[in-house]
C-alpha cells in the first residue's frame, strides 16, 4: 500500500457508487480503483498530470477519468 491510495476497507465502502464502463468495443476499461488513486495522488500531491507514476497507467486516461 503506497500513500495517497485507498485502503482495502475504504475501497469496498465505495465500489458500488463507481460505475463500470459498459463499452462493447475498444480496449478494456481501466480499473476504476486504479484511475481513483492516480486522481488521489495528484490531488495530494499537487503535481501536474505529466508526473503521474506510470503505476496508476497513462496520464491521459487518469486525466480523462478525472474530466468525466
Amino acid at each position: 500500500m503506497k500513500r495517497h491510495e485507498l485502503k482495502d476497507e475504504q475501497w469496498d465502502l465505495i465500489k458500488p457508487l463507481i460505475p463500470r464502463s459498459a463499452a462493447k468495443t475498444g480496449c478494456p476499461p481501466n480499473d476504476p480503483r486504479l484511475m481513483l488513486n492516480g486522481i488521489f495522488w495528484i490531488l495530494a500531491t499537487g503535481a501536474p498530470w505529466r508526473d503521474l507514476p506510470e503505476r496508476f497507467g497513462s496520464c491521459k486516461s487518469v486525466h480523462g477519468y478525472f474530466s468525466d
